[in-house]
């Protein structure tokens, strides 16, 4: 057999889940290609890597039929990502038809790992860990040791390209963090992702140049909890200084904050998602319930009243401020009035987008062994209620912006119709905006726009200045 680390190696990236694992997904095609890999479409790869997702049942579900349908090519086949990191021999045992399956710390070595696969050598299956026990509990000791922890999306280098853009586009998504110190009890992500972990400041500025650098005009800043940012910097106003410095790049025309939990969120930091220029006034709130009784539970805080104080004082300081969260339905111990309350919070809360979940018990977590479950058919007869009635509220939400001056950044722009996303859209989870009385306009475009109409939560807006 011929030594595949001289001969040409094809490899095929699938991405599954959310937008970090695009930020992972990116570091591993530059890691393989400087190993001397050539990135390809599925149909012409020697080995498919499937960067899976290990968040919720449907997400593992579909990372697992990924996975068996990328062996039916007869290609090799290796999953790593959060489901490989979360379950390792147990996944490998369960899908012998996988030729590996590899944690995080195979990251830093992946051209070797796959070299392995295509000359057919075996790869013991990821042993996984609490990764939590991997750094220091306090969080400011956390510097001295994280070089010695596998954090996938952290790989930036000085005079090392450290990403590989897979999608193009003048959007990118810009790791802050990885992993939550937060607990959750319904939660699973810290124990694969393990104790929060911030970025440099220096780091996360040189890979935005380098972004901008590609054409880049958006960056959405993402991470498990961005509230938290610079808290092991030993500065919890990290990310209050670095979204002025973010926007000030040469080609960076709007910075976006993703995973904001209430809790956490500084009168400081919400002042400067609001009032810096460049910044987009969103917010991309964790708020799940609005019950206190739910919330407590939840191992969380909040509460009607102090959600909606919150959103209110977002919008004293910008009016047209865009608001998403996610909720979950049919927590063990939500009664009636629990979910009238939520139904009630959402009702007043003139959200742009809303998530809705039905709860499903995920291994490990404390909630898995709370009392008082709900019958699956119970439910989801609420997530019905909750997302019907969500449904209804967005698109009144977007009628309320008709007449609303917006600046449109061009996603996309076939023949039929130009979309894009206005301040208070994030791509890929919120609306979209087409626009009208314009012929042309590249992607990568901002275009000065008023919304006539709406579509449900979409907007159409009519250009009426300037495109830039």
């Amino acid at each position: 057999m011929p030594d595949p680390a001289s001969a040409s190696r094809s490899v095929a990236l699938v991405t599954l889940g959310c937008a970090r694992n695009e930020v992972d997904s990116e570091e591993l095609a530059a890691r393989l290609e400087d190993g001397g890999w050539t990135l390809v479409d599925g149909a012409d790869a020697d080995v498919v890597v499937i960067n899976t997702c290990g968040f919720v049942e449907s997400a593992k579900k579909d990372s697992i039929d990924t996975v068996l349908a990328a062996t039916d090519t007869g290609r090799k086949v290796v999953a790593v990502g959060c489901l490989a990191e979360r379950y390792g021999r147990e996944l490998a045992d369960a899908l012998p038809e996988a030729d590996a399956v590899l944690g995080f710390e195979s990251y830093g070595s992946i051209a070797d790992r796959l070299d392995d696969v295509l000359a057919g050598r075996v790869i013991d299956p990821h042993a996984p860990v609490d990764r939590r026990t991997l750094l220091p509990l306090a969080p400011i000791a956390r510097r001295v040791t994280v070089a010695d922890v596998a954090v996938p999306g952290h790989a930036w280098l000085p005079g090392r390209r450290a990403r590989r853009r897979l999608s193009g586009g003048a959007t990118a998504y810009l790791k802050l963090a990885s992993g939550c110190d937060r607990r959750c009890t319904f939660c699973a992500i810290p124990s694969f992702r393990g104790s929060f972990v911030s970025r440099d400041p220096s780091d996360v500025l040189a890979e935005a140049r380098w972004l901008a650098s590609t054409g880049v005009r958006e960056l959405v800043l993402v991470s498990e909890n961005s509230t938290s940012y610079g808290k092991d910097l030993g500065d919890l106003r990290s990310l209050e200084r670095l979204l002025p410095q973010l926007a000030a790049i040469e080609g960076i025309e709007r910075v976006r904050v993703s995973y904001l939990q209430p809790a956490e969120l500084r009168p400081g930091l919400l002042e400067a998602i609001a009032t810096t220029p460049g910044v987009a006034a969103y917010y991309d709130l964790s708020f799940q319930h609005a019950s206190p009784a739910v919330l407590r539970r939840m191992r969380r805080f909040g509460s009607r009243a102090a959600f909606l104080d919150l959103l209110g004082r977002a919008r004293e300081m910008a009016p047209s401020a865009g608001a998403r969260s996610n909720v979950i339905v049919g927590f063990p111990g939500e009664t009636e009035a629990d979910l009238d309350e939520l139904l009630a919070f959402l009702s007043q809360a003139r959200l742009d987008a809303i998530g809705v979940f039905g709860y499903s018990d995920e291994d490990g977590t404390p909630a898995a062994e709370f009392p008082d479950k709900l019958p699956p058919e119970e439910i989801a007869r609420r997530l019905e209620v909750v997302s019907a009635l969500a449904d209804e509220l967005v698109s009144q939400r977007a009628e309320e912006r008709v007449g609303e001056k917006v600046a449109v950044l061009v996603d996309d722009a076939p023949d039929a119709e130009i979309v894009g996303r206005a301040a208070h859209q994030g791509p890929d989870v919120d609306g979209t905006t087409v626009l009208s009385g314009v012929r042309f306009a590249r992607p990568g475009a901002f275009v000065e726009a008023v919304v006539i109409d709406t579509d449900g939560v979409d907007l159409v807006a009519e250009a009426i200045g300037t495109s830039w």
